[in-house]
């Protein structure tokens, strides 16, 4: 099987199917042939996780809601996708050039990371 994959697993109840379809776009449209395949996981109540893999072996956090807090700027989650998975990559260079930090979308549902989803309890 080829490799480096991720995969964006996400709460459906909580209606982040569009949020993270977006990310998914902008991962392909970055870093195109560099990545062997990009999956979308319906995942359990209030998950939204981004996974790296670069073999079978080992699962790599790229980015976790409940601990990163709330959902990355596609700028930051496509740098880190390139320091995590790419190392050796010069695609997507274009990111960072500017040097500024990045910045964080926060739900419009939660108040913290840590907040239990309403529409999971439903």
């Amino acid at each position: 099987m080829p490799y480096p994959k991720i995969s964006i697993r996400f709460c459906t109840r909580c209606k982040w199917n569009l949020r993270s379809a977006w990310y998914l776009q902008e991962l392909l449209q970055t870093f195109q042939d560099d990545l062997a395949e990009i999956s979308l996981i319906p995942g359990d109540a209030g998950e939204f996780r981004i996974l790296g893999y670069l073999d079978a072996d080992a699962e790599i956090i790229i980015w976790d809601r409940k601990v990163d807090g709330g959902f990355p700027d596609s700028k930051f989650l496509k740098q880190r996708v390139k320091q995590m998975l790419l190392a050796t990559s010069t695609v997507g260079a274009h990111v960072a050039r500017n040097g500024t930090s990045a910045t964080l979308v926060s739900s419009e549902k939660e108040s913290s990371p840590d907040a239990e989803c309403l529409d999971c309890k439903q």
